[in-house]
């Protein structure tokens, strides 16, 4: 038992030291019909990891986890590890409610993933004491490494996060979705380094992340901007705020603030930007919508600014 725990620990140790920079997150491709496209799905991660990104998040918020189905979720981390073969960490998504969850993480596991990204919860009211218990009934059940992801109504005390560091010796990081920077600084100050600390709310954060001192975040715009996203991180990483001020003000702020015209925008203008640069992504899947005309007119009207990135 003790050996088993030693080489747990020991791969949690070297996820967590890979986690550093910028973290892809691929969309989930949709057919006409709203199947999901695997052969598109690979063609993507193929086009994605002809850059350094050290990690994927397979089927996560942006690949739109709340509409897929288990079987899919489990799917779409299989096609992402034989893409990847071990060019960079698959991280694996569980979420739903407890007893979903725990099956998730279990058959992400037995599929190869190197790391769990946990969900909240399907239900909205839940206190401390239940999500506790939701994030320990996932976390027990599985010996991959976990990456808790705070956002939506899931807005934990420091406290919390503290007490949920010590009660999972295998929770390796924190990916705040909040962006509340002075909020996550203070749960950083709090855990101190027994976590790996990543922001997860958008592109835009980026620069607030890097000041407060995160090891990486995590860039739905790679999908379709990859250039832009290793740009980004290299100057967060050397600190040169100068630099990644001008990429977010030139590149990600107009882009989302077209996101944030409608609830959901944020998946559905990725997806639209993506095909107009031929990279397929199809329609979101209910209950995201599709772009108005005006939208649309206007992220058409981005699009040579966006392509020095492309």
């Amino acid at each position: 038992m003790y050996i088993v725990e030693l080489l747990t620990a020991m791969h949690a140790g070297e996820v967590r030291k890979q986690l550093v920079g910028v973290i892809g997150g691929p969309v989930s491709p949709f057919k006409p019909d709203l199947s999901l496209d695997y052969a598109a799905l690979e063609k993507n991660i193929a086009a994605t990891l002809r850059y350094p990104f050290p990690a994927l998040l397979s089927a996560a918020g942006i690949a739109e986890f709340q509409a897929l189905t288990p079987e899919e979720v489990v799917e779409s981390a299989r096609v992402a590890l034989v893409v990847s073969a071990g060019k960079a960490l698959v991280i694996g998504t569980a979420g739903f409610n407890a007893d979903i969850g725990r099956t998730l993480a279990r058959n992400l596991e037995k599929a190869g993933v190197h790391a769990l990204l946990v969900m909240p919860s399907y239900y909205p009211n839940a206190s401390e004491a239940g999500l506790m218990r939701y994030y320990e009934a996932i976390g027990q059940s599985t010996g991959l490494p976990l990456i808790i992801y705070s956002r939506d109504w899931v807005i934990p005390s420091p406290e919390m996060v503290g007490r949920l560091a010590e009660r999972l010796p295998n929770l390796i990081a924190w990916k705040d979705g909040q962006g509340d920077i002075r909020r996550y600084q203070r749960i950083m100050r709090l855990t101190g380094d027994r976590l790996a600390w990543l922001g997860g709310s958008g592109d835009d954060s980026a620069p607030g992340y890097y000041a407060i001192g995160v090891q990486g975040y995590t860039s739905s715009l790679s999908n379709v901007m990859p250039k832009l996203a290793m740009a980004m991180g290299k100057a967060g990483a050397a600190e040169d705020f100068a630099e990644l001020n001008r990429l977010v003000n030139r590149y990600v702020h107009p882009i989302f603030r077209l996101r944030e015209k409608v609830r959901g925008y944020d998946v559905a203008v990725l997806k639209r930007a993506m095909e107009m640069f031929g990279i397929a992504a199809g329609p979101t899947r209910p209950p995201l919508a599709s772009l108005d005309p005006a939208t649309e007119s206007d992220l058409t009207a981005l699009k040579p600014v966006l392509a020095e990135m492309v």
